[in-house]
């Protein structure tokens, strides 16, 4: 159909492979049990922009320039550990023992500033770009008359799945954090948990190589 083979299959891939906890995830739960609905739809929605951007790029082969240049790879992947890095170590030397001060904080971080911080933490990841252009072609037909349309159509099929499963972290999440936000000793070692995840997401980003 439109040049895809197995659509269905891509389509239950697509939502095992979303289902898999990365920094994308861990962000949207973070910004959702911090400061509720609104600010986990607004990452999630920023992760959706960053992975349109890695979609467009496979579709028109830019995607290829990180598969075959170790360079480009490279620079990609450190820029992306050290903003990893950055929400890592924020999150960690962050105070959460005051709950008045951690509203005002919550409040500083305005939607705006979280969808942009959702859509670097996807943007920056070059195994994002190199997982679309190693998943996606394997379902498009060799026949298919206009195979960068087909991988556009497929990368927002995949996309969309993704934004439902990401508001459903983003709504348990922050409906969960009701329960706990009044307890400091939880809140902050889940905020500790969550910095050292993203330091480790940052480590092994930078410990994966092109290929």
């Amino acid at each position: 159909m439109f040049g895809v083979n197995d659509l269905w299959l891509f389509v239950i891939s697509g939502i095992a492979l979303n289902l898999i906890p990365g920094p994308d995830s861990l962000y949207i739960v973070g910004r959702s049990a911090s400061q509720g609905f609104r600010a986990g739809s607004s990452a999630a929605l920023g992760i959706g922009a960053g992975t349109l951007v890695h979609i467009l790029a496979a579709a028109f082969g830019l995607s290829a320039i990180l598969a075959t240049s170790a360079m480009a790879f490279t620079v990609l992947k450190v820029i992306g550990c050290i903003y990893l890095f950055y929400i890592g170590f924020s999150i960690l030397l962050s105070k959460g023992s005051d709950n008045t001060t951690e509203s005002a904080n919550q409040q500083n971080s305005s939607l705006s500033k979280i969808f942009y911080q959702g859509f670097l933490t996807n943007a920056l990841n070059p195994k994002v770009a190199l997982f679309f252009l190693a998943f996606v072609p394997q379902f498009i037909s060799h026949d298919a008359p206009n195979k960068a349309l087909v991988f556009i159509f497929l990368g927002l099929i995949f996309n969309v799945n993704g934004m439902i499963w990401c508001h459903f972290l983003a709504w348990s999440s922050s409906s969960f954090s009701v329960k706990i936000k009044h307890n400091k000793l939880i809140t902050n070692a889940l905020n500790k948990l969550a910095g050292c995840l993203f330091i480790g997401f940052g480590i092994k980003l930078a410990l994966s190589k092109q290929s």
